[in-house]
C-alpha cells in the first residue's frame, strides 16, 4: 500500500536526504587510485555516525555493510572488501542514511582517474563549457555515464502529481535503450521512506501500458534508480559473495539515484548535492 508522507515526515527526509547527499560526495571524492573498498566503507561509517543516523543499508538481513561498492561489471550489491581501486575503474557507490525513522537512499557511478587523467578532463570543460559537442570529446566511459545520469533527470522530470510511474519508466527507457545500451531489467527503482524499499517499484522501462502504472500523488517519496549496462543488460550473481550482482556478459555497468517527493509541480530532489563525475559536464552536456 502506498501512504504519503506527513508533512512532519517529509521534513525529517528533507534533513536526512541532505546530510546523506553530503557524505555521498564525500565518499566520491575519496574514491582515488590506491584507495581500497574498505577504506571507502571505514569512512562511511564515520560519516554516517557524525550525521547522527545509521546506516539503512545495514538494517538489511544479512547485509553486514554501510555501503554497496561496484566496481565496473559489478551493478549492485557489491560488498566491500580489499580490491583497491585502479586508474579508469568504474565504481558505483550506493548508500543510505536511517534518519529520525526514516530512509533516504542515494547512488552515483564515476570514473576512478589519476590527477593527469582530471586535468585533461578540466581541459575540456574550460574549452567547451557545457556546450553538447563536449560529447564528442568524452571517451566511452564518459559518455557511457553522461548518458546514465541525463536519463535518471529525465525521470526524475516526469515526477509530479498525476503522473504515473510508467511516465518516468517511459523516459529512462528511450534515453538508455536509444543510446545502445541495456537497462538492467530485474532490478529496479522503489518508494523510500519509512521503509528502505516501499511500494511501488519503479522500473527503468515500460512493461505495461502508462495507464495501468501506478498514480503519483502528492507526498510521495520515491527513488529513481538508473541501472543499466553497456551489455544487454542481464545479470548473473558473482563474486561467490552471495550479494554482488554484475553483468552476464562482463560489460560495464552504472547506477544512477536520487531519492524524490512527489509534487503538484517540479519534483524536490532530497538526496542533493549533485555531483560531476566524468570532468566533461555531464547533464548539461547533453540536455
Amino acid at each position: 500500500m502506498i501512504i504519503p508522507k506527513t508533512s512532519v515526515e517529509l521534513d525529517r527526509m528533507r534533513e536526512g536526504g541532505a546530510k546523506i547527499g553530503v557524505i555521498l560526495k564525500k565518499l566520491l571524492d575519496k574514491a582515488q587510485p590506491g584507495v581500497s573498498l574498505l577504506a571507502i566503507e571505514a569512512y562511511a561509517d564515520q560519516l554516517i555516525h557524525e550525521s547522527g543516523g545509521e546506516a539503512s543499508f545495514r538494517t538489511v538481513k544479512g547485509y553486514k555493510w554501510s555501503t554497496c561498492l561496484c566496481v565496473n561489471d559489478v551493478v549492485v550489491h557489491g560488498i566491500p572488501n580489499e580490491y583497491v581501486l585502479q586508474d579508469g575503474d568504474v565504481l558505483t557507490i550506493d548508500v543510505g542514511l536511517l534518519y529520525e525513522g526514516l530512509h533516504t537512499d542515494t547512488a552515483w557511478t564515476k570514473i576512478v582517474k589519476s590527477q593527469k587523467s582530471k586535468v585533461k578532463s578540466e581541459r575540456v570543460k574550460k574549452k567547451l563549457g557545457f556546450a553538447p559537442e563536449s560529447l564528442a570529446l568524452m571517451n566511452e566511459k564518459e559518455k557511457f555515464l553522461a548518458i546514465g545520469e541525463h536519463a535518471m533527470w529525465q525521470g526524475i522530470a516526469q515526477v509530479r502529481a498525476g503522473n504515473r510511474v510508467g511516465h518516468i519508466s517511459q523516459a529512462v527507457q528511450k534515453i538508455i535503450e536509444g543510446a545502445g545500451y541495456g537497462i538492467v531489467k530485474t532490478l529496479v527503482g522503489h518508494g523510500v521512506g519509512r521503509e528502505l524499499h516501499e511500494e511501488p517499484q519503479i522500473p527503468g522501462f515500460l512493461k505495461s501500458p502508462i495507464e495501468t502504472t501506478p498514480l503519483l500523488v502528492r507526498d510521495m517519496t520515491i527513488a529513481v534508480e538508473v541501472i543499466y549496462a553497456r551489455g544487454k543488460g542481464a545479470v548473473v550473481y558473482t563474486n561467490d559473495d552471495g550479494w554482488s550482482i554484475g553483468s552476464r556478459d562482463g560489460s560495464l555497468t552504472a547506477v544512477f539515484e536520487h531519492s524524490v517527493v512527489v509534487t503538484d509541480g517540479e519534483p524536490e530532489v532530497l538526496t542533493q548535492p549533485h555531483v560531476d563525475t566524468s570532468g566533461a559536464g555531464l547533464t548539461q552536456a547533453i540536455q
